[in-house]
């Protein structure tokens, strides 16, 4: 009697662990990475043809194909095609997200990908941004040391934010984010001084103008309306929900 009692212990123990182990291993898949620092180098940059092309999809190809392309290197982007209307399409990497907020989890979060093209005024206006804050990044500053490199570079450097700035997020194969489908919407984005986003009729009931402080935390003087477009670059639909 005791040996089954004994057996029907041990068994119990057994499923126990078995189950505990199960828990841990789920709850391991399911917890969220952390990114609290700057990946390797090596895990930002992609394979220069895919880079040229993940770049192009964030416009319709009657823009894209005429754009100018840029590809990250190891010091910053550069040029990998030469365009012909003034629009530049690059794929932004995770550092262009808002340094501080719910937003900022994905700072250096080395799977992000964000395909945007810039029509010329933003590519004269906005894109300097890019540059510079990548430049920083990959020199080994801080977040904190790129905030004040920036601001020393607007009072200096930074052209004027030029009227009619905007672009274009349209691509299906964004990454922007390691929850759920990876992607948000199409949509595109209108770069103004900052301002009340009641002038725009942003974030009401029904509006489909969003106002994202694009640069949120940073002293970089712009506000970015964004507006569903309603289907990616490739022409298929992407109804998105509106409150």
């Amino acid at each position: 009697m005791q040996k089954t009692v004994n057996m029907l212990l041990a068994a119990c123990i057994l499923a126990l662990a078995v189950l505990l182990s199960g828990m841990r291993q789920a709850e391991a898949q399911n917890a969220q990475p952390s990114y609290s620092t700057m990946a390797p180098l090596e895990q930002y940059l992609m394979d220069r043809t895919a880079e040229i092309a993940l770049a192009r999809s964030a416009a319709p190809v009657a823009i894209s194909r005429d754009a100018d392309v840029l590809v990250l290197g190891q010091h910053g982007y550069e040029s990998a095609v030469k365009g012909k209307n003034g629009f530049v399409c690059i794929v932004e990497r995770g550092w262009m997200s808002p340094f501080y907020g719910e937003s900022s989890t994905n700072f250096w979060n080395p799977h992000l990908r964000g395909p945007i093209c810039y029509n010329p005024p933003a590519a004269r206006s906005v894109l300097p941004l890019t540059y510079k804050r990548t430049e920083l990044i990959l020199a080994g500053k801080s977040k904190a040391e790129v905030i004040d490199a920036l601001k020393g570079f607007m009072k200096q450097e930074l052209p004027p934010l030029e009227p009619g700035a905007m672009s274009y997020m349209m691509s299906k194969e964004q990454y922007l984010s390691d929850e759920g489908t990876h992607h948000w919407m199409a949509h595109l984005m209108f770069y103004t001084p900052l301002m009340d986003g009641a002038v725009w009729g942003a974030d009401l009931a029904k509006s489909p103008v969003m106002l994202n402080p694009q640069f949120g935390g940073a002293p970089e003087p712009i506000d970015v309306f964004m507006i569903p477009a309603g289907f990616w670059s490739d022409g298929t639909a992407d109804p998105p929900a509106m409150n």
